[in-house]
């Protein structure tokens, strides 16, 4: 707005979290969660090298008395993109690849839209959400029963992007899916794509960074003794138990959307980050250029705000703040650093407003490091009571239960030739 200058924390030095300023954060997760009924969230920080904080506030299920903690399990959702861009940074730092090398060269089999495309694309273009292919997530979504990592490459080849490289983001899960499936077959070419991915991720990112509860096996973290419930609103809009079923449709697009992880797991990764490279006992786990490079800007999300490969950096307030957040039904997330400060977090949710959480985090975060204008607590209140107001206005539309005379009017099967089936 005309007359307003955005705040700058540039040049600044970060406060040191003690135990004051940690209570500012851990007090904005626990208002965050009477403010947008969401019913549990786990948080954890670190700071120039040690973890000085990690715990939940709330519950792992609505109704029951089990808290979260450090070691719940949630879906991580779009998280899962930067720990799929990791493993490809291993294998250019391996030799096994190049961000430059065409897709064809080290998968012959893929394809997009049409052949003088498909001969553009070259690695780094799979997970730069920046090779303006469009969204289109609702064959995955709807269709998922029928699909596999192979035809979901498959449906690659029907799509075409909608701009040139490098215009306009565009954020393509079966994209940037494809960008993890490719990696796993660069380091396994004889197995099927998903199991070799599954393997890559095993053993290039999960095993090294002691990520041991971390995991694309849903039945491993369902049976998990510590796992969140993913929570919604109910028809008559309040938080319940939210279906499961949707979440699955994840699973066949794993690469860019279905781990299962913790806090204390994810906070592995970010303290890897922020080490540029070294593990916490010293060793080098991989060098700096092919790691960094996934921070590099490939496409403007937006004023001072960019996306890397699997990578957001948002420099708005002076200071850049790489982070990523992830969404599914019932469970948000975000997982966020800033490496001129030597700071990192990661909050994960099980409540679809938690979405509301995990962003104003970022703003509390900086408030609290170097005494920022005290803003971020203002816009949570208000956006959960804009959120929730919203849905009490979509509800008062309804009639439940449906009106039987109209029901009986319907059709009981639809079909559409791209997304398939569906039965009322």
């Amino acid at each position: 707005p005309k007359g307003y200058d955005r705040e700058s924390f540039a040049g600044k030095t970060a406060h040191k979290l003690d135990q004051e300023r940690l209570a500012e954060l851990t007090g904005f997760i626990e208002r965050g969660l009477k403010e947008s009924n969401v019913p549990g969230t786990s948080l954890a920080i670190i700071q120039d090298g040690k973890v000085i904080y990690s715990g939940g506030f709330g519950v792992r299920e609505l109704g029951k008395p089990e808290p979260v903690d450090g070691d719940t399990l949630y879906m991580v959702a779009s998280n899962s993109k930067g720990l799929s861009t990791l493993m490809l940074a291993k294998l250019v730092d391996e030799g096994k690849l190049s961000w430059d090398d065409p897709v064809t060269k080290v998968m012959p089999g893929f394809k997009l839209g049409d052949i003088n495309t498909t001969a553009q694309v070259k690695v780094e273009h799979l997970v730069c959400a920046c090779t303006g292919l469009p969204r289109q997530d609702m064959e995955w979504i709807l269709e998922y029963g029928a699909y596999t990592p192979e035809s979901s490459m498959e449906l690659l080849g029907t799509m075409q992007p909608t701009s040139d490289f490098g215009d306009l983001f565009q954020y393509s899960n079966v994209l940037a899916a494809a960008g993890g499936y490719v990696g796993g077959y660069v380091a396994y070419p004889e197995s099927p794509l998903g199991e070799a991915y599954d393997r890559a991720m095993q053993d290039r990112v999960f095993d090294p960074l002691g990520m041991k509860s971390t995991t694309f096996d849903y039945g491993v973290a369902l049976g998990n003794g510590n796992v969140a419930s993913p929570h919604s609103v109910d028809v008559n809009g309040e938080p319940a138990v939210a279906l499961m079923e949707v979440n699955y449709a994840a699973i066949p697009v794993r690469p860019a959307g279905a781990a299962w992880s913790s806090v204390n797991d994810m906070l592995k990764y970010v303290a890897m980050e922020l080490s540029g490279g070294v593990l916490a006992n010293g060793e080098r786990y991989i060098s700096q250029q092919p790691l960094f490079e996934r921070r590099k800007s490939k496409v403007d999300v937006g004023e001072d705000h960019y996306y890397g490969m699997g990578l957001m950096v948002d420099e708005s307030f002076g200071t850049p703040v790489v982070h990523h957040g992830g969404d599914m039904i019932g469970f948000h997330s975000d997982m966020m650093w800033l490496p001129d400060h030597n700071v990192g977090a990661v909050v994960l949710t099980n409540g679809d407003p938690g979405w509301l959480i995990r962003s104003g985090f970022r703003r509390k975060l900086l408030e609290v490091l170097f005494d920022g204008k005290p803003e971020a607590d203002a816009a949570l209140a208000a956006n959960s009571k804009n959120y929730l107001s919203s849905m009490a206005v979509e509800y008062e539309l309804l009639a439940v239960p449906a009106d039987a005379k109209q029901t009986a009017e319907l059709a009981g099967l639809y079909r559409n030739d791209a997304l398939g089936e569906i039965r009322v």
